[in-house]
């Protein structure tokens, strides 16, 4: 199933949390947080302005963002887990 954002909704796909620490022990499941960080996956066309003319977006698709910890609504689309987030709830782009 294909997943299209409206207006100035952006799908996110969180990126795997890290099971190692710098230190170099291991973490368990339970002692993960969730990941701040993902994968722009698709985009909606942008917010309508009062002129009737869309914004652009700041990130493209394929961009790798970090967001905050309460950012956007968690979906769940044919068992996977995504983000669906405004382009405010994005923090920064990640080379």
């Amino acid at each position: 199933m294909k997943v299209v954002p409206l207006n100035d909704k952006i799908l996110v796909e969180r990126l795997e949390a890290e099971t190692v620490t710098a230190g170099g022990l291991v973490l368990p499941d339970s002692a993960k947080e969730k990941p701040k960080q993902g994968k722009i996956l698709e985009m909606g066309e942008g917010k309508v302005l009062e002129n009737g003319k869309r914004s652009a977006f700041q990130v493209k698709k394929g961009d790798k963002v970090l967001f905050s910890s309460y950012a956007g609504s968690e979906v769940t689309v044919d068992g996977k887990e995504f983000l669906i987030m405004t382009e405010e709830d994005i923090l920064a782009v990640v080379d």
